[in-house]
C-alpha cells in the first residue's frame, strides 16, 4: 500500500473512530467499553489504540474536537444583526449542540481532572462578553445579564439531552421561555446577588480545584 493511501486510510480511521465515540459515549457515558467503540467503527483493537493509546487520549481528542465544532459557530454569532439576534443565536446554537452531546459534561470534567490547567474554552469569554454588550447597548438584553449567565443557561438547556434524542424535538420550549426571561422590560424581577465571575465558572463546569 502506497503511504498516500495508508495516510488516507489511517485518517478515515481516526474520523470514525471519533464519530463512533460521540455515538457509544451518548448512549452509554464516557466509561462506555473501548472494545465496542472498536467493533462500532470496525476496526481492530490495535488501530484503536494505535490512534487513541488510552482512554483518556481519546477523551482529550473530543474535547478538542468540541472546541473546534463551537468554534466555527463563531462567525454566525458574530454577525448576527442584531445584539439580540447574537444572544438567541448562541443560546439555541451551543443549546442545541450541547444536548445532541448529553457525553460533555464528563468529558470536561476528565480533562480538568487531567489537565487543570487547559483552559481553551475561556476563549469563548471575550466572544460572549461583546454578545452582551451590544445587545444591552441596544436595549434588549436586560442590564443585570453577564456572559456567565448565558453560559449557564446553555448548560441548563443542553442538559436536557439526557432524556435522550425522544426530547429533542421539543427543548426549544425551554429555549423560548428562557429568551422571554432575558429580554429587557421595565417590569422585570430584579436578579438577586452578583453574578459570578467567568473564569471561576469555567472551572467549575470543569470540577477544577479551587486554587490554595
Amino acid at each position: 500500500m502506497e503511504p498516500t493511501t495508508m495516510r488516507r486510510d489511517a485518517r478515515r480511521n481516526r474520523e470514525r473512530l471519533i464519530a463512533e465515540a460521540k455515538r457509544l459515549f451518548a448512549e452509554r457515558g464516557i466509561d462506555a467499553p473501548l472494545d465496542e467503540l472498536a467493533s462500532r467503527a470496525e476496526v481492530g483493537a490495535g488501530t484503536l489504540y494505535r490512534h487513541f493509546p488510552s482512554r483518556d487520549a481519546l477523551i482529550r481528542a473530543l474535547y478538542d474536537d468540541g472546541v473546534a465544532e463551537l468554534q466555527t459557530h463563531a462567525a454566525d454569532i458574530l454577525g448576527a444583526e442584531t445584539g439580540w439576534a447574537g444572544v438567541e443565536r448562541w443560546l439555541e446554537t451551543l443549546s442545541g449542540w450541547l444536548a445532541e452531546r448529553p457525553y460533555v459534561p464528563g468529558v470536561l470534567r476528565r480533562v480538568g481532572e487531567l489537565e487543570p490547567g487547559h483552559s481553551p474554552g475561556m476563549e469563548f469569554q471575550s466572544l460572549l462578553d461583546g454578545i452582551v454588550e451590544r445587545a444591552q447597548a441596544e436595549g434588549s438584553l436586560r442590564p443585570e445579564v453577564t456572559a456567565v449567565d448565558l453560559a449557564v443557561l446553555v448548560d441548563m438547556l443542553g442538559s436536557l439531552g439526557q432524556y435522550g434524542g425522544a426530547y429533542l424535538p421539543y427543548w426549544r420550549r425551554q429555549l423560548t421561555i428562557v429568551l422571554d426571561g432575558l429580554r429587557a422590560r421595565p417590569d422585570a424581577t430584579p436578579l438577586p446577588g452578583a453574578a459570578q465571575d467567568f473564569a471561576a465558572f469555567h472551572d467549575m463546569s470543569h470540577r477544577k480545584r479551587p486554587a490554595d
